[in-house]
């Protein structure tokens, strides 16, 4: 009875330190058995100067070094690259992009993406497929055309239950949509999944379906083994398990191979962008110039009435004198796009409340496309408020004001902001907000750099 080996990891997010320890773990693992290595997307993250250098080839380049047998792609590579860059990322891949819901605008898959690919591992047929997450909206913009997961794996699933003995499905949709997968679909054996970062250390089963994950940032390798038994056509035994990566040390190659990287990136980040002339100075919790300068910049790329961002998403500030690429990414390495939101006076009104409350001021964000630590003081522009002290600390608005003119409840005014307003439960105005339009592949960034190439 052969034995097949999976091993899985998702969500590595441009953490290189797990990449050494990754090549470790697996030049220990015994090749007796028939088995492959899988990454189930948001592998890269532009976040990492690596990443941001080489627009994510670097990490291409590691998962060809570590002889990956076939990735999907999540958000992160799929909408904070354009579409040059996305259509170049596995230029120089060395193994198949499984992505059955993701077209270009014609209908026709992308030269570089398969949706699935079915593997002879000893005496038994394996199908991997891989489906990526639904963000019809951020991919139009970037001129892709991206279908329902669940509509594409209803077309293949029954040609690959004629074709195959196991179906593999790599899924970069989160825990929700696996457990929903694994109910409508009980031909599928294995769902390999990320997304939402879940860790599951014995697997989850639903039906006759393993349902897998292996968290976030390389903290674990996840490995499913499979038993098959070839007289009654089916999967006798499945077991899974997560390895911890910190126990394994880091191979010394990789890790000097990582340090080439970091110098060619280093290199390529320091050139010029423009000059300032008198240093911008910010704080997270006080008035500060940088802030009101990114909140005046975002009303005008987003063509808005009004600006409005969040202190926290400038690290630091920047002195006087030239700006380099790499300053602005390390200040600002956020994948986080402009956005501009219709609302009335009245949701403004709300939304400037919630953003004025301590509690706000002081919110620790994780996930959301923010790379920082706390959200901070809101900074605006071309907006003022009256407001009277509540005894909470907290203060209530009474009344906005565009320029002199006071805005009524019912008159709509546009917010030039961040999208990652538009997600999460921070602003429920904002998330339910019917106009939205959001300004891809551009990042925070980039509305800075533009800023400064002008002056």
């Amino acid at each position: 009875m052969p034995q097949i080996r999976i091993l899985h990891t998702n969500d590595i997010h441009s953490h290189f330190d797990a990449y050494p320890k990754l090549a470790t773990f697996l030049n220990e693992q015994s090749s007796r058995q028939p088995s492959v290595l899988v990454d189930i997307g948001d592998n890269m993250d532009r976040f990492h100067p690596i990443t941001e250098a080489t627009g994510g080839k670097a990490n291409t380049s590691l998962l060809n070094m570590l002889r990956y047998d076939y990735v999907t792609f999540g958000n992160n590579e799929g909408i904070t690259l354009d579409y040059q860059g996305l259509s170049q990322l596995y230029e120089e891949a060395e193994f198949p992009v499984l992505a059955a819901n993701l077209f270009e605008e014609n209908g026709d898959y992308p030269s570089w993406v398969k949706p699935y690919d079915v593997k002879n591992m000893g005496d038994v047929k394996v199908a991997f497929i891989g489906v990526t997450v639904f963000y019809q909206h951020f991919y139009s913009l970037l001129g892709w055309k991206i279908e329902d997961p669940y509509i594409m794996l209803e077309k293949y699933l029954p040609a690959l239950k004629e074709e195959a003995d196991v179906i593999v499905v790599l899924s970069h949709l989160g825990i929700s949509d696996d457990e929903e997968m694994a109910r409508r679909f009980p031909d599928v054996d294995v769902i390999l999944g990320g997304h939402t970062h879940h860790v599951l250390p014995e697997g989850r089963r639903i039906g006759n379906t393993l349902i897998c994950g292996a968290g976030k940032y390389g903290q674990y390798i996840g490995q499913v083994d499979l038993d098959y038994d070839q007289e009654v056509k089916s999967l006798t035994h499945s077991t899974a398990k997560l390895h911890k990566l910190e126990r394994y040390r880091p191979d010394q190659q990789l890790t000097e191979r990582i340090k080439e990287m970091e110098q060619v990136a280093e290199n390529h980040l320091n050139k010029k962008v423009g000059r300032i002339e008198e240093s911008l100075p910010v704080e997270w919790f006080a008035p500060s110039i940088f802030p009101d300068l990114l909140a005046k910049k975002l009303r005008e790329w987003c063509q808005a009435d009004i600006g409005m961002v969040n202190a926290g998403v400038l690290l630091d500030g920047l002195d006087k004198g030239d700006v380099t690429f790499g300053m602005l990414h390390r200040i600002c390495p956020h994948p986080i796009n402009p956005c501009r939101v219709t609302l009335t006076g009245e949701e403004l009104r709300e939304v400037v409340q919630q953003a004025l409350h301590p509690d706000m001021e002081n919110l620790r964000v994780k996930g959301l496309g923010f790379r920082g630590e706390v959200m901070g003081r809101m900074a605006f522009s071309e907006v003022r408020f009256d407001t009277e002290s509540i005894k909470d600390g907290s203060v209530q608005v009474t009344d906005i004001y565009i320029g002199d003119k006071r805005l009524a409840a019912k008159e709509y005014v546009t917010v030039g902001t961040i999208d990652m307003f538009t997600f999460g439960r921070m602003y429920p105005s904002i998330i339910r907000a019917k106009e939205k339009k959001f300004f891809l592949p551009e990042l925070l960034r980039d509305v800075l750099a533009h800023s400064f190439s002008n002056n």
